[in-house]
């Protein structure tokens, strides 16, 4: 028979994969019950004592989450009335966070020479500023409308992006397109990007050098395109736009101001591959972000 140690120590492997997928640097049990937790860490007689399953709530009916692609054919729901109303993972309501002003520029300094999309990705390709060139295949500034009313941003360049020199067109980026053909977007309509513009090598985690050296570049995109909304894939995205260490369960369901600019914070689409459980919070976040280009335009 299996031995049961190892299996919950590989689900509790898998567990710790999926949130670092997510970008977490915490660990936050949002998605577990104690008893998951308990079964998953193994603890002494919890395997073998069966547990009554609880009953519903009143009222509430358990949902099972679909596919972000099965939910293509969903009629919109109604419009809110208040633009910052948005599903929570956690309890209470968090502040939104503000980063500068409205109207203002956002990047004062070298990278304001850069005077289009193009003379941005041509500045990146040549960038020596942190080491990552020197290890990445290809340069990965970005692609899509000069004209975007919606900027998706998520970490960094992968494998496969790193050798096409486009983003998001792995099996993350597949899911990514049916996410935004979901809100009736296609991916020419909006434009996409990483915070960092060359892969970091095995895909770890970006450093504080690198992000110092890099973000530059996705400002002065976000200056030139001026979208109407953002939507930040993954904690390290949304805190290196926010500009906090808040985690993604914290900084999901507020709408945030960069610049003046709505910013809404949701998970990655790698990060859904590994849990398709969170698929459901992130068709409400674009459900959210799909509202307010309505309400701002005809989000073309």
């Amino acid at each position: 028979m299996p031995d049961k140690t190892d299996h919950t120590s590989d689900l509790l492997r898998r567990y710790l994969e999926q949130r670092r997928e997510a970008g977490e640097r915490e660990l936050v049990l949002d998605d577990l019950t104690v008893e998951d937790v308990m079964r998953i860490v193994g603890a002494k007689n919890w395997l073998d004592v069966p547990r009554p399953t609880p009953a519903p709530s009143a009222g509430i009916e358990p949902i099972a989450p679909a596919p972000v692609a099965d939910r293509v054919a969903e009629p919109p729901p109604a419009v809110q009335a208040d633009a910052q109303s948005a599903p929570r993972d956690d309890a209470g309501a968090l502040p939104p966070i503000v980063v500068g002003k409205a109207g203002a520029d956002l990047f004062g300094g070298p990278m304001a020479s850069l005077d289009s999309l193009e003379a941005v990705a041509a500045h990146a390709t040549a960038c020596k500023r942190c080491a990552l060139w020197s290890t990445a295949t290809n340069c990965v500034p970005g692609e899509g409308s000069p004209n975007a009313q919606l900027v998706c941003v998520g970490e960094a360049p992968g494998e496969q992006e790193d050798l096409s020199g486009r983003p998001f067109v792995g099996k993350a980026g597949q899911l990514l397109t049916k996410i935004l053909a979901a809100i009736d977007l296609k991916r020419e309509d909006v434009f996409i990007c990483n915070v960092l513009k060359h892969r970091p090598p095995l895909n770890r985690n970006p450093l504080p050098d690198e992000v110092t050296a890099c973000s530059p570049y996705l400002v002065r995109q976000i200056e030139l395109i001026r979208p109407r909304v953002i939507l930040a894939f993954g904690t390290f995205a949304a805190q290196t736009l926010l500009e906090t260490k808040l985690s993604i369960g914290k900084l999901r369901g507020t709408l945030h101001r960069y610049y003046g600019v709505p910013l809404i914070v949701t998970y990655h689409p790698a990060a859904l591959l590994r849990n398709p459980a969170w698929k459901r919070p992130t068709w409400d976040d674009v459900q959210h972000a799909r509202r307010i280009l309505d309400r701002t335009g005809d989000g073309a």
